[in-house]
């Protein structure tokens, strides 16, 4: 099959703005990103420079984006990416206004802020210890897969938050400091929980897209590990009594009351009549197109008590 691809092009240190670069290749079902990126360097263009190193979905150095999706390119199929997007692809750095050449960025960002959540462990160990540290299954398992991530950077530079905050800590950062807090081994969990509980860069600031899921080459599923984290902040009472630690309880109290979410309680509960009243004209427009009903019009779920019993049984911190 026949494929057009457009690649980036740019060179910090001749040109002064990027532009693509169209080339046809015929792939097989067995090629992936990376298969193409190869030929294009060794047939067509020598020039073209990206990373790679292990070839197996380890290392995480040739994340790109393909049709604007973060992926993994050796271990993407191009077969599979022709069933989304069809036969035209446009290839990208994972962030164009980091690119340095053509798809290599300068990730600077990404690494300084994964070393703020102290990404090891942290624990008084003997010099000479004379029997291993042994962690059960069952403790392994509080991991969640957390260590599966190897910083490709795809869920990072796919992050919304990121896009529009630049003091955002990321999907990644995120993941990795969720690795450490629920290792038994480690002492460091308040201190990096101070870290990603500060409003404007840390767990607060996710708005929930699930773009960080669909990225993931490894399933590491970024977003399940800053829910972890809301909840660690809650049991460790390292929580503040902010806007945004109040939205999270004014979930709750909504389900349990009503089963579903009353929108403009939830506003109230978080912010207070002052900070309801910055919202009175989108809610003005939201009446009037019925996406919200007044309080006396709310409903309530059906089996309303099952609900109830749910929330109770499944609520393992006091907020």
């Amino acid at each position: 099959m026949v494929v057009k691809f457009k690649v980036f092009r740019f060179n910090g240190d001749t040109d002064v703005l990027p532009y693509y670069k169209e080339y046809k290749l015929e792939v097989s079902k067995e090629d992936v990103v990376l298969d193409v990126l190869n030929r294009i360097k060794w047939e067509f263009s020598g020039s073209l420079s990206y990373r790679r190193s292990c070839r197996h979905g380890i290392c995480g150095s040739c994340a790109v984006k393909v049709n604007n999706k973060g992926v993994l390119a050796c271990k993407e199929r191009i077969y599979d990416l022709i069933d989304v997007f069809g036969k035209e692809m446009t290839i990208d750095p994972l962030s164009k206004e980091r690119a340095v050449k053509d798809l290599i960025i300068d990730k600077k960002d990404f690494w300084d802020k994964y070393d703020e959540v102290q990404p090891y462990l942290e624990a008084e160990v003997e010099e000479y210890p004379t029997k291993e540290n042994i962690v059960s299954q069952k403790e392994a398992g509080q991991l969640l897969d957390a260590d599966y991530c190897i910083q490709c950077g795809a869920c990072y530079y796919s992050c919304p938050s990121v896009e529009v905050n630049s003091d955002y800590l990321g999907p990644a950062a995120l993941a990795k400091a969720y690795r450490f807090n629920s290792d038994v081994r480690d002492d460091a969990k308040l201190e990096r929980l101070e870290t990603v509980n500060e409003i404007g860069s840390g767990i607060w600031d996710c708005v929930k897209c699930f773009e960080c899921a669909e990225v993931c080459p490894k399933e590491v599923n970024p977003i399940e590990k800053i829910t972890k984290l809301h909840l660690q902040t809650f049991e460790e009472g390292v929580a503040d009594n902010n806007v945004a630690t109040r939205h999270a309880v004014g979930f709750k109290h909504s389900i349990q009351k009503h089963g579903l979410l009353d929108e403009g309680g939830l506003v109230l509960y978080s912010e207070g009549p002052l900070g309801m009243a910055k919202h009175i004209p989108a809610a003005i427009g939201m009446l009037k197109n019925g996406k919200i009903p007044m309080p006396w019009q709310l409903p309530k779920s059906e089996k309303l008590d099952e609900i109830k019993k749910l929330v109770k049984i499944s609520s393992t911190a006091k907020f």
